[in-house]
């Protein structure tokens, strides 16, 4: 009966050739659902980053500090008020980090793409204007703070720097994980010395709408917190660093919100954490680990283009006026909505889109 099993089962593989075929078929379904597995553990690693990472860290390291192995949290702590400036000061970039091979599983997931679209000369210094800040802004982390999508080779001898909540830099661990990644302070201090002490061929990234322009991402919705942001702005006048539009198609589609409409008891909660502690609190959801039918933390894998676009070349002045600021403003606003309007239709989006500008 043995020997009639086995006699079938070549029988129905049939020739040498076909079961080779079947063998590596199996091989590569296999790999294919290995590779999936890897993706979403990535992406769920920085979801858990950006959600609790900062408060975990420092719990645990307070935990510490009261049993026997006090001496390494009191030796971290020592090193954290010797370390306290480096953010403000460009920050300490490991390429080492930034070419993990876990971004390449993160960025596959989605997947994330950056376009570039003009040369930027290494003898300027850039601000660029991110858009939509999205729930976590994916898309930037991706293309700027990894080497995941080759920002170093499309835009050669540019260094870029993810600017985010400075507060997260006051949190144990959290703060070197971001460092590492070329991740710095979003405040003055710090951009003032990337873009004036730290040479030329800088790019500081933006993202321009910030707290308040997450409140309002929802798939299928297209707009930006810009109208009255003007701050990044007087920065570029100051340094004479030129102003960089980009897009993020596919940004808002990763994650569904609950939108509180202005005037209610939901969006009243999120104004007032975002103006006492610098992050608005939202409600979403993705998919779930185990099924795409479930919700949970991780994102829904849709795809995001990040489109970097033409620089607009800017004066150093020391004393930018109100005049000097809103004329380049619009030019920025202008150049934002066409670039836009020029790859809309190349990335998902119908030809009678407009880009809603708040």
């Amino acid at each position: 009966c043995k020997c009639n099993f086995i006699s079938f089962i070549f029988l129905s593989l049939g020739t040498g050739s076909n079961i080779l075929s079947v063998l590596q078929d199996l091989f590569w379904l296999l790999k294919s659902k290995a590779e999936k597995q890897l993706q979403i553990i990535s992406v769920l690693q920085w979801v858990l980053t950006f959600l609790i990472m900062g408060i975990a860290c420092t719990l645990i390291l307070m935990y510490i500090l009261c049993t026997d192995c006090w001496a390494i949290a009191a030796l971290y702590l020592a090193w954290l008020v010797f370390d306290w400036n480096t953010p403000k000061k460009g920050g300490r970039r490991s390429q080492w980090v930034r070419n993990w091979a876990i971004w390449r599983y993160f960025r596959d997931y989605f997947p994330i793409r950056l376009v570039k679209t003009h040369n930027l000369l290494t003898t300027r210094n850039y601000i660029f204007g991110y858009h939509p800040h999205g729930i976590m802004g994916l898309g930037a982390f991706c293309n700027f703070s990894t080497e995941a999508t080759g920002v170093s080779q499309k835009f050669p001898g540019i260094r870029p720097y993810l600017a985010t909540l400075a507060g997260n830099f006051r949190m144990p661990i959290l703060r070197d994980y971001l460092m590492s990644g070329g991740i710095c302070p979003v405040n003055r201090d710090s951009i003032d010395y990337i873009l004036s002490k730290n040479g030329s061929g800088n790019a500081i990234i933006i993202v321009v709408g910030g707290a308040a322009e997450s409140l309002n991402c929802t798939p299928g919705k297209n707009s930006v917190t810009l109208k009255n942001r003007k701050g990044f702005v007087k920065l570029a006048l100051r340094h004479g660093a030129d102003l960089v539009p980009v897009y993020s198609f596919g940004e808002n589609e990763v994650y569904k919100q609950v939108i509180f409409e202005e005037g209610s008891w939901g969006r009243w909660v999120q104004k007032k954490f975002q103006k006492h502690i610098g992050f608005a609190p939202c409600i979403f959801h993705g998919r779930g680990l185990f099924s795409s039918n479930t919700w949970g933390l991780l994102p829904y894998s849709k795809p995001i283009t990040t489109v970097v676009g033409e620089p607009i070349t800017i004066p150093k002045t020391d004393d930018p006026s109100q005049k000097d600021v809103d004329f380049y403003h619009s030019i920025y606003v202008n150049s934002l909505i066409k670039l836009f309007d020029k790859y809309k239709s190349k990335f998902g989006l119908l030809d009678t889109e407009v880009l809603e500008v708040n």
